[in-house]
């Protein structure tokens, strides 16, 4: 029958667990208990992960097997019976404690581990009781997910601000390209030439270019010229000959 050919094979059935049998004799015995304590674990890839197990009074003839997940999905990570090569026993031979090591955590390590008791009939093997699970979480993905996303806020941001200084300096350049008559700075003096003439009664007057120093500001940016005529000769009184007189100007420009 399929349950005989199950017993043969060795294989595991998973579903309910089964009512404990107990040996003729031993009702005062103490019952069977499976003690899974821990419920969430953070572990980093490349360590070691440590699963507890422990059991406590008498139960029937049946291994204890560590699962990860549950149903038809499952998958056996650790049995008294097969090879496993990442994972190993924390105490060998012991008939009461059943924690695991498993070495070299990798990301598909991650999930839920559930420490079961099986019960071994001659007709089939059964689930007996089975702990409450422990999730299994690996805390260097989530950080290297977080490393990553930094990183490209950062690139962003210096790209961000690497495009807005060369807005700003392109901004400013066609700015000042757009206005060339920009004021000279204040207290800064433009020369207007001016037409002079200076002599002395007895020289004819030779008119040269004078320079008048004028303060330019924003609204007054116009040259004013000015022609200075020699003035009628005065009366001399008692002067030396050969004395050279000069003449002045006073030159007003009205303000705008």
């Amino acid at each position: 029958s399929a349950r005989l050919r199950s017993a043969l094979l060795g294989t595991t059935r998973v579903g309910a667990p089964t009512s404990p049998v107990l040996c003729p004799g031993v009702g005062a015995q103490k019952s069977f208990q499976l003690h899974q304590p821990q419920r969430k674990l953070w572990v980093t890839a490349g360590d070691t992960l440590t699963l507890t197990c422990t059991v406590s009074g008498y139960g029937p003839i049946g291994p204890v097997k560590w699962l990860k997940g549950w149903g038809r999905e499952n998958e056996t990570i650790y049995d008294q019976t097969g090879t496993f090569p990442r994972v190993m026993r924390a105490a060998t031979g012991s008939d009461t404690d059943f924690t695991i090591h498993i070495r070299d955590v990798r990301p598909e390590d991650a999930g839920t581990y559930y420490c079961v008791k099986f019960n071994k009939s001659v007709h089939d093997v059964s689930v007996f009781q089975r702990g409450k699970g422990t999730e299994v979480s690996l805390s260097g993905e989530w950080g290297s997910h977080m490393v990553a996303v930094a990183a490209v806020l950062c690139f962003l941001l210096l790209g961000f601000f690497i495009a807005l200084c060369m807005y700003r300096r392109k901004f400013r350049g066609q700015a000042e390209s757009q206005d060339p008559a920009r004021p000279v700075a204040g207290g800064s003096f433009l020369p207007i030439p001016l037409r002079c003439c200076a002599g002395t009664p007895s020289s004819p007057s030779i008119p040269h270019a004078c320079a008048l120093p004028q303060q330019r500001s924003k609204e007054d940016n116009d040259i004013h010229y000015a022609d200075l005529q020699p003035l009628p000769a005065a009366p001399q009184h008692s002067r030396s000959p050969g004395t050279a007189c000069s003449e002045y100007a006073s030159i007003r420009v009205p303000a705008k």
